[in-house]
């Protein structure tokens, strides 16, 4: 089961690992990335911070996609962590089971409007997100679960 999606550039790190975990009692947390397979030091670095009390997958996209609709999937409390909003949209786009998006940390860039502390958002993120939320996917901003969610309606 997917208990939810969160987008964070820093992918897995003690917050992630510790908080949202706990939070959220997932006994798996999936890292669905292109980019990480081929980065040593970083694989290296996400696998440090995974809780002892979860399994950790590293996959990339597409193969992310293919475990999340084939049901492989099913039989965990799955956290999944992106890096970017394009990969959540990705997600959530080809797979029906995603139905809670968590905007967690997405570092300033030229041309993002800030709509968080922690989280910034270029224009056509923001449109592809409210376009996601229009479909009834929920979509929230919130660091950490000791902090009160933004609805992402209410941007």
């Amino acid at each position: 089961m997917v208990l939810m999606v969160r987008v964070d550039h820093r992918l897995l790190h003690g917050q992630v690992a510790y908080s949202w975990t706990s939070y959220l009692n997932a006994d798996c947390i999936l890292i669905a990335n292109d980019g990480i397979l081929q980065d040593e030091l970083r694989k290296s670095a996400v696998k440090m911070a995974k809780p002892a009390s979860a399994k950790l997958v590293i996959k990339n996209m597409e193969d992310s996609i293919h475990a999340l609709n084939s049901g492989v999937t099913d039989k965990y409390r799955l956290l999944i962590i992106v890096e970017t909003v394009e990969d959540a949209v990705r997600l959530a786009d080809a797979c029906g089971n995603v139905k809670k998006l968590n905007l967690g940390n997405i570092k300033k860039r030229e041309g993002a409007r800030q709509i968080d502390k922690l989280f910034n958002l270029l224009p056509e993120e923001e449109t592809e997100l409210r376009r996601l939320s229009n479909r009834g996917l929920e979509i929230f901003v919130q660091s950490v679960p000791e902090l009160k969610p933004l609805d992402f309606k209410k941007i």
